[in-house]
């Protein structure tokens, strides 16, 4: 049986993607392929693979060390993604950033979430051979779709009008997701209520942080920031909305679309490209704010194009089940431990 460790501190920080993409792949190692490897998390024992989440230094070092087996990079951003999240002074940023590729290129092999990086990824000297895409997923158990009676009833539970258009993001607070853009369509639309679940996940490290924090503290009637939502809760956040609009200006895989895909929820996007190379036709896109509250007030007003891409939504869920993706991820591991 071929033994897999886990090096990964993707839960250390709440209310990131990362960590919610490594616990999905942990239960499907730990469930759908229990019995098919023996997966060790941030173990020094010999091992047939170590598979890397995280980029912290230790697990840089470890790569020196013997009995690693084949090494496998999990490219969850490169350093131009960074831009917009965090706020990194100089000389740190240009360090941290030559520091992530030093990493990646220790790598015997890549995985990345999103096919449009396999080029940047060669651009920065990563041989294209060597990275595989394999796109994140959600457990259907975990976020599901509930009848409109038990969503008017979540609105009232949570504390929202049960008859007022909903809309829903889900991320960090931060520039990068587009969060100035939701809070400038609450404004515009009074008659809807927004709600945005996330946090400050690196506080003040966040980049607008105190532009962005007087916001929170002060938001407008139509619009509520919960804060981080526990995993196990957020089903109930995405249950509740009309659309699900992520108005992020650059991204990976992220995977609140794919949990709103999971519980059928509408997806309005930007229009980003590289969304076109993994959810092309699945969501309603825009390319900027403008167009943004033109589709959002259609959608609110047209049941009938609420209803397809509340359709798309679920066969985009379908494509990216957990299922699939556990056999995507049992050949890749047998086969990384073969060319070892």
């Amino acid at each position: 049986m071929l033994t897999i460790n886990m090096f990964s501190q993707a839960d250390s920080v709440k209310g990131q993607g990362v960590g919610s993409a490594y616990d999905e792949l942990m239960y499907l190692m730990t469930h759908d392929e229990a019995g098919a490897f023996n997966v060790r998390v941030n173990s020094w024992q010999k091992s047939d693979i170590s598979h890397y989440h995280t980029v912290n230094p230790s697990y840089y070092l470890s790569t020196f060390m013997p009995n690693r087996g084949r090494k496998i990079g999990y490219v969850h951003f490169l350093p131009e993604t960074l831009e917009g999240s965090l706020k990194l002074p100089q000389p740190f940023r240009s360090i941290f950033y030559r520091y992530v590729i030093a990493f990646y290129k220790r790598m015997d092999h890549i995985v990345v979430v999103n096919p449009t990086f396999i080029p940047k990824l060669a651009a920065y000297g990563i041989d294209p051979a060597k990275i595989t895409y394999i796109p994140n997923f959600v457990r259907k158990e975990e976020f599901y779709p509930v009848s409109n009676a038990k969503k008017l009833a979540l609105r009232q539970q949570y504390g929202l009008d049960s008859n007022r258009f909903t809309v829903l993001g889900v991320g960090q607070i931060q520039e990068r997701k587009g969060v100035n853009d939701f809070i400038t369509l609450a404004k515009k639309n009074p008659e809807m209520q927004f709600v945005w679940a996330g946090g400050f996940s690196f506080g003040a490290m966040t980049d607008g942080y105190a532009e962005l924090k007087r916001v929170v503290e002060n938001p407008p009637a139509n619009l509520k920031f919960p804060g981080i939502v526990d995993r196990d809760r957020l089903v109930d956040y995405y249950d509740m909305a009309d659309v699900f609009l992520l108005p992020s200006y650059n991204e990976l895989f992220p995977m609140s679309v794919l949990e709103a895909f999971s519980t059928g929820t509408p997806v309005l996007l930007r229009d980003l490209d590289l969304y076109k190379a993994i959810i092309d036709g699945y969501y309603e896109p825009a390319q900027n704010g403008v167009e943004m509250n033109i589709k959002l007030r259609n959608l609110a007003a047209n049941s009938a194009a609420l209803a397809r891409l509340k359709e798309l939504s679920l066969a985009a869920a379908d494509r990216y089940s957990e299922h699939h993706l556990a056999q995507v991820w049992h050949d890749f591991y047998t086969q990384q431990a073969e060319e070892r």
